[in-house]
């Protein structure tokens, strides 16, 4: 007899579903349904990549229908902005100079023949000054040394003869002029003294001839009042020690005369030299501007530069062979430095002040001489035309002293 109770002893046994099937399942479910939506979608993943990678890059391009991009720039640094007004300011007021120079059949440099004239360098200069129909240009004197002829290129391509004012040697400056009615724009001076290192500064000029005119290199100021040798004379005898700026930014060839400015667009140098030495770079010199202006303005008045003159050559003592020191100088022991005095012209201050050859310098004013440099240094830097110097000096080996009263070498008589 059939029963309609369920037959509780003999229940049917249904598999369950493993662990490993729901996951199978549930990752077929994710990857159709994700390629429904960029089917229908298309732009979806690509816009949800570019959000991702907002969050690292500033800013992207974004891809349009012609996969085309769309780059959007922004300024980065505000130094930027000071860095060309600055150069806006003062980059017009420096110019190419071009150095011509007659040449013989060889190519030779020969200020004496009047056939072929040639380039034989370029260098830089700045526009400082308009007066009447004329501008005013300092450069360097090796920019403008032995040319016969002088070519100034503006910032615009216009080219001007230029003439020559003066030079000095010592400095290493000169001062040219043009016609200035092509010239627009004029250089500020700022004051070199009151710089201080580590001050960003900019440098303009014409490295490697005028294909390059109108570079710009930034730096800082890596040094001041550095010192310097210079051989004028290129006897191998350092003549002068020149005081200048030293910088970081690039001053190659062709950048010589040209400017350094500070972040006002004030000129506060006069670029004039590299020291191109293997083992050094980043070591630019620039004259100060504080040192330019005074040579300048005598450049100008007289087309020299007007220094107290005594009238003598000189020799230092330590270059003097310790035989002569003391036979012919007849120099104490204990004495090793000074000015020996080799020559004195006549009717020069020196002699009137009744100083003779063989005598030996030691001191001015007081101050200790130790050499022919240190003589110049305070000579030029220190005393003026008529004033009058106290000389401290060993003649036959007793100390005396001689009062010179100082002039002009176009002042004697």
């Amino acid at each position: 007899m059939e029963s309609n109770e369920p037959n509780y002893g003999e229940r049917t046994q249904q598999k369950k579903p493993s662990r490993f099937g729901y996951f199978f399942s549930g990752l077929i479910g994710a990857i159709v349904g994700a390629l429904v939506i960029l089917f229908v979608f298309p732009e979806v993943g690509i816009l949800e990549g570019n959000e991702s990678n907002n969050n690292e890059q500033s800013e992207h391009s974004v891809v349009d229908n012609n996969q085309s991009a769309v780059t959007k720039q922004k300024v980065a640094l505000d130094v930027t902005t000071a860095v060309t007004d600055a150069v806006d300011k003062a980059g017009d007021a420096v110019v190419g100079i071009t150095n011509i120079q007659k040449t013989d059949f060889w190519g030779m440099s020969d200020p004496n023949n009047d056939g072929q004239s040639a380039e034989a360098g370029t260098g830089s200069g700045v526009v400082y000054k308009k007066s009447g129909d004329k501008a005013f240009i300092v450069t360097n004197n090796h920019v403008i040394e032995n040319a016969s002829e002088l070519e100034v290129t503006l910032s615009d391509g216009t080219k001007l003869p230029a003439t020559l004012i003066g030079s000095d040697p010592w400095t290493d400056l000169a001062v040219i002029v043009v016609k200035g009615n092509k010239v627009k724009t004029i250089a500020e001076f700022g004051r070199s003294e009151s710089l201080r290192p580590g001050e960003p500064v900019i440098a303009i000029g014409n490295p490697l001839g005028l294909q390059f005119s109108g570079s710009i290199t930034q730096g800082i100021i890596s040094g001041l009042e550095r010192t310097i040798e210079v051989d004028i004379n290129e006897d191998g005898q350092v003549d002068w020690n020149a005081e200048v700026i030293q910088t970081d930014a690039a001053i190659n060839p062709g950048n010589s005369g040209g400017a350094l400015i500070n972040m006002a667009g004030q000129v506060i140098g006069i670029n004039s030299m590299k020291i191109a030495e293997n083992a050094v770079e980043g070591i630019g010199l620039s004259i100060p501007i504080d040192s330019v202006i005074p040579i300048i303005t005598d450049i100008e008045e007289y087309g020299e530069v007007k220094r107290p003159y005594l009238g003598i050559n000189l020799a230092s003592v330590e270059e003097i062979s310790q035989y002569h020191q003391q036979n012919t100088l007849k120099l104490p022991s204990d004495v090793k430095s000074g000015v020996a005095i080799t020559g004195v012209e006549a009717g020069s201050p020196a002699d009137k002040a009744g100083v003779r050859e063989f005598d030996v310098i030691v001191e001015m004013d007081g101050e200790p001489i130790q050499d022919v440099v240190a003589l110049r240094k305070y000579l030029y830097n220190e005393k003026r035309i008529g004033e009058k110097v106290k000389l401290g000096i060993y003649r036959d080996g007793k100390k005396q002293t001689a009062t010179v009263t100082l002039s002009t070498a176009d002042q004697l008589e």
